[in-house]
């Protein structure tokens, strides 16, 4: 089987986890620095293989040694958000935890795919990129699926209908200047622009810009973390079946949509090798405006960054 590595055995890497073995791609490992937290994570999940029906073999331990042949690497180390804390206020603790981890993936797994779920997700990303020192095509944030999971959610909701009928993407930073595109979404090949009213419209965007921020405050005490392990092991399916499925995920662009040197959200043919391609849409000058926007706070924070 492939194998597939966790960097962070908290909520969100343990339910990946979770997720991820009932698929029964790949064998697992989790890392954590805690000691005994992947272990002990994993020995619970490997005794739940004979009821839940898998059979990989699935590993925790506190040695970054474990990443050695890993074909994806998933890292969801650092900090988690806690009330009236934004994405960006993460930055320099969790950029200083995942350079290290960065470099010990380019000397443990070179040839793997990383895909990120760290915050802030973009920034991060391209700290990755950079300290790993892999291609674009092999560095990943996996943002966009999960915002656009919250915009579908959302629709749905207002809709009256099954999420698995609306089609909706989320491009742009995974933050408040977010751009879920409402010229593109619809609902059993209908666009939701024809459904519902403006008001109805603005609501679904404004809850899924805030959804993380809302589930922080309810929870008080964490952040979301099934949501994002369901959002991560899609990304870790299309790599591992090779689906080439079109995503919309943080990569370097080099160009497309007008950006060079910046890591953002947009929609990508993900399988095998990575990122295969960036597709690019047609924005409404609004989408484009907001996209804007949420360029300017990205590369604030790439321009943050230790060197």
């Amino acid at each position: 089987m492939p194998k597939v590595a966790f960097v962070g055995a908290g909520n969100v890497g343990a339910t990946a986890a979770v997720f991820l073995a009932e698929e029964n791609l790949a064998d697992i490992v989790m890392i954590d620095v805690v000691d005994g937290l992947a272990a002990g994570k994993a020995l619970d999940l490997a005794a739940a293989g004979p009821l839940r029906g898998f059979s990989g073999s699935v590993a925790g331990t506190t040695d970054l040694a474990a990443l050695e042949g890993a074909d994806v690497v998933v890292t969801t180390a650092g900090l988690a958000r806690k009330p009236g804390m934004s994405r960006m206020d993460l930055l320099a603790k969790n950029a200083e935890i995942m350079g290290g981890i960065a470099e010990a993936v380019r000397a443990r797994a070179p040839l793997a795919i990383a895909i990120n779920v760290t915050n802030p997700l973009d920034v991060i990303t391209e700290h990755i990129l950079r300290r790993t020192g892999f291609p674009r095509e092999r560095v990943i944030g996996m943002a966009g699926v999960l915002d656009s999971a919250r915009f579908r959610a959302f629709l749905a909701q207002e809709l009256g209908v099954s999420p698995r009928d609306v089609h909706a993407m989320v491009l742009g930073g995974h933050g408040d200047e977010m751009v879920p595109l409402v010229s593109a979404a619809t609902v059993g090949g209908v666009r939701v622009s024809e459904l519902l009213s403006p008001d109805a419209l603005a609501r679904a965007v404004q809850r899924t810009r805030t959804a993380g921020a809302d589930v922080v405050a309810l929870l008080k005490t964490g952040s979301a973390f099934v949501s994002p392990a369901a959002a991560a092991v899609e990304m870790v399916r299309c790599v591992l079946l090779d689906e080439r499925r079109l995503v919309p995920a943080a990569v370097h662009l080099e160009g497309e949509y007008g950006y060079s040197g910046i890591t953002l959200g947009v929609p990508i043919v993900l399988g095998r090798r990575g990122m295969e391609k960036v597709v690019e849409v047609e924005l409404s000058a609004e989408e484009r405006a907001w996209l804007e926007k949420s360029a300017a706070a990205v590369r604030e924070g790439i321009a943050a960054l230790p060197r």
